[in-house]
């Protein structure tokens, strides 16, 4: 099997048999299945000082809680994909989702620290299971406007789950139950899943059958974690210099899986990622979109809600409810697009990131908060909005039978380039509000989350050319 082979010419494996018309029911398991897990990044920084106070946390320990969840979860992603793509789509996703539901009941139920972040990492492997079948899952059982409109679901499910997640967990502190509260009212709504995935999600034997390259595995965690660790820690821990030798180590061991993944495909054999995916029309570019666009997405909701919770004194759900204009706009965007003229859509794309990279410019100089800010939030939201057409348009050419390759590629992108920009801009902006405070902070973060979505803009005009041609 040469290595110019198109991705649209599967591997000889067994053809999905999951190809009749999916349910609005096994739509949404999968989707409150994925808002869970997104959910979970962010509802217990509130937290926090609760959990500091109640089991006498250090800060190393605080880190750990908010950030080893997100590290398990990043490292993993590909994994998990590669897992469904093995044993089947169906037990992947129940199977995550038990392991994400029994490990949330026991975060809630944890007696110390130490407990409480080992349960927050394993709970990080249970989303990672869980969340690459989901998208996996629509590619296999929607197709044409269908598959649109559940890939503009899914997408709005992903920044809805993130901005509820900052909302929810003010609401529920607001109520006095403590921080297990945070925890344990997932543990229900992850057992009813359990119930009802059970019966209706379709039965697979999923979509390969030549194993889970053990050596692909191992070198590409080891690359995401030497990369993701020092980028989650090192603002905290003022940026010491093993984490730079980290960084620096991740890219010769991201060599070494790039060298590796060749070696496996020269054999005949299956790679984790395999290279036909990445050469699909659409999915580079839509890989670059995907790092650049959320990049500026997640350091936009880390600066903002420090400063709606610092220099402007809003409560958590005060916050959380300034960010609603911007989640509603990014999901409008993502259920209109399909909708749209065909000859519309592919400009759409470049355009959104024309309205974002301003509107991010004109938070910077609304950092009074206000109807102005809400206003430039949701110019922001309907801009990135088109990340729903990307994500479309970069699988629509990538067959069935490298879904679970994709769907991998495309989360763990998009989950390194929050890490990117909440560290990179997030430092930024906490050091120009030292002495200064985050007003005039916003502005100097305002003009990198702009370049970032230039960078977005850019890359997208090679998506909709490759996607014409």
């Amino acid at each position: 099997m040469t290595q110019t082979a198109d991705v649209t010419s599967p591997l000889p494996t067994k053809q999905p048999q999951e190809r009749t018309r999916a349910s609005g029911l096994l739509l949404a398991i999968i989707l409150v299945g994925q808002f869970l897990a997104i959910l979970n990044v962010n509802i217990v920084n509130v937290a926090t000082p609760t959990i500091e106070a109640d089991l006498h946390s250090s800060g190393a320990g605080l880190q750990m809680i908010v950030a080893g969840y997100t590290i398990v979860y990043a490292v993993l992603l590909i994994t998990g994909a590669r897992v469904g793509d093995l044993f089947g789509y169906r037990r992947a996703f129940l199977g995550g989702l038990a392991v994400f539901t029994l490990t949330t009941l026991a975060a809630g139920l944890a007696p110390s620290t130490g407990w409480l972040v080992a349960f927050r990492l394993v709970q990080g492997a249970g989303a990672a299971m869980m969340m690459p079948q989901v998208l996996t899952l629509i590619q296999r059982n929607y197709q044409g406007a269908a598959r649109g409109r559940a890939i503009g679901l899914w997408s709005l499910t992903v920044s809805g789950g993130i901005v509820v997640g900052q909302a929810l967990g003010g609401v529920l502190l607001g109520f006095g139950a403590g921080w297990r509260i945070v925890f344990l009212v997932l543990v229900p709504v992850g057992a009813l899943l359990l119930a009802t995935g059970l019966k209706v999600l379709p039965a697979d034997q999923g979509g390969g059958g030549t194993g889970l390259d053990p050596l692909g595995l191992v070198s590409l965690s080891a690359a995401v974690l030497l990369l993701v660790v020092p980028l989650m820690l090192g603002r905290e821990l003022g940026w010491p210099v093993w984490g730079w030798i980290s960084m620096g180590a991740s890219v010769a061991v991201f060599g070494a899986f790039v060298w590796i993944e060749r070696w496996v495909t020269a054999r005949g054999g299956r790679p984790l990622v395999d290279a036909r995916v990445l050469r699909a029309p659409g999915m580079r570019p839509g890989l670059a979109i995907l790092l650049f666009g959320p990049a500026t997405w997640g350091s936009f909701l880390f600066t903002s809600a420090l400063h709606l919770q610092g220099e402007l004194h809003l409560t958590p759900l005060a916050a959380g409810l300034m960010l609603v204009p911007c989640a509603l706009a990014f999901g409008l965007v993502g259920l209109l697009w399909p909708r749209l003229p065909a000859g519309l859509q592919r400009p759409l794309v470049p355009f959104g990131y024309v309205v974002a990279a301003p509107a991010y410019l004109g938070l910077g100089l609304a950092a009074g908060g206000g109807l102005p800010y809400a206003v430039m939030s949701a110019l922001i939201g309907a801009g990135l909005g088109v990340q729903v057409a990307v994500t479309n348009m970069a699988t629509e050419r990538v067959d069935g039978a490298y879904a679970a390759d994709a769907s991998g590629a495309l989360l763990t992108v998009m989950q390194l380039g929050q890490v990117i920009g909440v560290s990179t801009v997030g430092t930024l902006f906490i050091s120009l509000s030292q002495g200064h405070g985050t007003v005039s902070a916003s502005l100097g973060a305002a003009l990198a989350m702009a370049g970032l979505a230039v960078l977005a803009g850019i890359s997208s005009v090679f998506l909709v050319r490759r996607r014409a041609a």
